[in-house]
């Protein structure tokens, strides 16, 4: 007989094992029954930590938070700029490890106030700044949405690390768009080099932020 034990089921070793599961088969592949599977159990023993899928894909979406936190530094001595910068090229850093991860986080709750003491630096280096609180949290908001935006659909052409997606050849879209030739020659600036396309994009809402509230 063995006496092998198994880790205790429990919300973490469910999130991580779906987040382990979601690299193979992607948000659509990744049911409860498929993730029970895997932890060898029966799928209404999740049932247990969670009521339903969106109750775990907001345990997973706040499990990659506690990662990308995990691995990140605040610095007290950032500009409002680079605050923003940093964090937004953490996310995106974040999101991409996972399948379809800027879906998961999309639109999920965070379960624990994890995110608290990083939410609040931000908001106090921004209101310290200049910003109202208000215009701390749309500046915030607007960055964030850029990259959720953003990753959902580069992740859409490339759904992780060097796959591309069926489609989203730029030279075969050259030729078909012959006929309209600015329009062709923009394939390659809409679907390859995702890294200059983000950092270009993120400049421009920072300096839009600025612009918008006067704060240099």
């Amino acid at each position: 007989m063995s006496t092998e034990r198994r880790a205790p089921l429990d919300r973490k070793r469910v999130a991580d094992t779906a987040l382990r599961l979601l690299n193979e088969v992607g948000l659509e592949g990744l049911t409860l029954r498929a993730i029970a599977r895997e932890l060898d159990v029966k799928a209404p023993a999740l049932y247990w930590h969670f009521k339903d899928k969106q109750a775990l894909l907001d345990e997973m979406a706040t499990e990659m938070y506690r990662r990308m936190l995990a691995g990140a530094a605040l610095d007290p001595a950032d500009t409002w700029q680079e605050r923003l910068l940093k964090t937004n090229r953490g996310l995106r850093a974040a999101l991409l490890g996972y399948r379809d991860g800027a879906k998961v986080f999309s639109g999920s709750r965070f379960t624990g106030t994890d995110h608290a003491p990083a939410l609040e630096a931000n908001l106090r280096l921004l209101t310290a700044a200049g910003f109202t609180l208000a215009q701390a949290v749309d500046a915030g908001r607007t960055a964030n949405m850029y990259t959720l935006g953003f990753v959902t659909e580069e992740q859409g052409v490339r759904p992780l690390g060097g796959e591309h997606r069926e489609g989203f050849d730029v030279e075969e879209r050259a030729r078909r768009l012959a006929g309209f030739p600015l329009a062709a020659e923009v394939g390659k600036l809409l679907f390859d080099d995702y890294d200059r396309q983000f950092e270009e994009g993120l400049a421009v809402v920072v300096a839009g932020v600025g612009a918008r509230y006067g704060i240099s």
